[in-house]
């Protein structure tokens, strides 16, 4: 039995503790909010986020970091992108140099426009392994104990090696990645072109403009993710194509429902607050699109949702300027 830290108790950090709980190993649950784990030790539950999945015995929320860091190999941080950084700087002082280091979270940091990697290897240093998990997953259906693939990436041949390990089992199946640049961007880009997604769908444009928009956004996602250092086979697999198509087809995505809600005429806070959780898609749009012209990268979806953010045009008037665009050859 492996002891494992879990920090973050939305419905995304809690499905992944209850696959390691379930898998055998000793898992703490810690959330930045006390309130919300002291209910979690009351109901055994994630009343709030992920109701219906008891915990086992060996899934043990906490409240405090301090005794429980230092005795920890293997930490997993599924904390909004915001939040990362924060997180980070309160557990380094309290880590071993044995101390590992894989997190779930997608998206970049506010304001550096960082991928996440790179944020811990300014907090942490260089020598420590990393590794990300990604792909197409739905907390409540892996809580649910459905079929899930996901990528694990690291620089750490061995590190992703040993968590496909631990995360394996009849149902969750991991495959690994050296390629971490190409994981985080393909995780942290689909969240905008599900915002996309359920616009045109909000606006009753139909399944052909869908289908459209999820070809079109991959081909931004590999041309952003390539310029940063990615691979282009990522973007063909989970972490890229598989997670893209899940989340903009599905209503289980909460960027995909924040799209649908602003094309119904709802305002960006009012359907961040209706959902009820972190849309990251908002805050990764802004640091995407501000990088994509720093970088002189076309990436016109990611323009237009940003323009409808930033109350530049309504959502129909984003569809219509992508659609006036100049034909042109099909290329990546």
């Amino acid at each position: 039995m492996r002891t494992i830290l879990v920090l973050g108790a939305g419905s995304w950090g809690t499905a992944l503790a209850l696959i390691l709980a379930r898998n055998g190993h000793k898992v703490l649950l810690w959330d930045i909010f006390p309130e919300h784990v002291e209910k979690m030790i009351v109901t055994r539950e994630n009343a709030q986020f992920l109701p219906e999945s008891h915990f086992p015995e060996t899934l043990q929320p906490i409240t405090r970091l301090e005794e429980h860091v230092p005795q920890v190999n293997d930490i997993l941080i599924v904390v909004p992108s915001h939040g990362f950084r924060e997180t980070l700087k309160k557990i380094a002082p309290l880590m071993t140099t044995q101390t590992r280091i894989c997190w779930g979270t997608k998206g970049l940091e506010n304001d550096s426009g960082l991928l996440l990697h790179q944020v811990a290897e300014q907090v942490l240093g260089t020598e420590r392994p990393l590794a990300v998990l990604s792909g197409p997953s739905f907390a409540k259906e892996v809580a649910a104990g459905l079929p899930t693939a996901v990528t694990i990436a690291s620089h750490s041949t061995p590190y992703a090696q040993d968590l496909v390990t631990l995360f394996h089992n009849h149902h969750f199946r991991p495959y690994t990645s050296t390629d971490i640049i190409g994981v985080q961007t393909g995780g942290a880009i689909k969240n905008i072109m599900a915002i996309a997604a359920g616009i045109v769908d909000g606006l009753g444009y139909g399944a052909n403009t869908r289908a459209a928009l999820i070809t079109r956004g991959l081909t931004e996602i590999v041309r952003f993710g390539t310029a940063l250092g990615g691979q282009h086979q990522t973007f063909m697999g989970l972490a890229g194509l598989g997670d893209l198509l899940l989340t903009c087809t599905d209503n289980q995505s909460r960027n995909r429902r924040f799209g649908y809600a602003l094309a119904q005429g709802s305002e960006s806070q009012q359907a961040q607050t209706d959902i009820g959780q972190v849309v990251e898609g908002v805050r990764t749009t802004y640091e995407v699109s501000r990088l994509a012209k720093k970088l002189k990268i076309d990436m016109p979806i990611v323009e237009q949702v940003n323009n409808v953010l930033q109350n530049v045009c309504t959502p129909k008037e984003a569809v219509q300027t992508l659609l006036s665009r100049q034909p042109k050859q099909e290329s990546l």
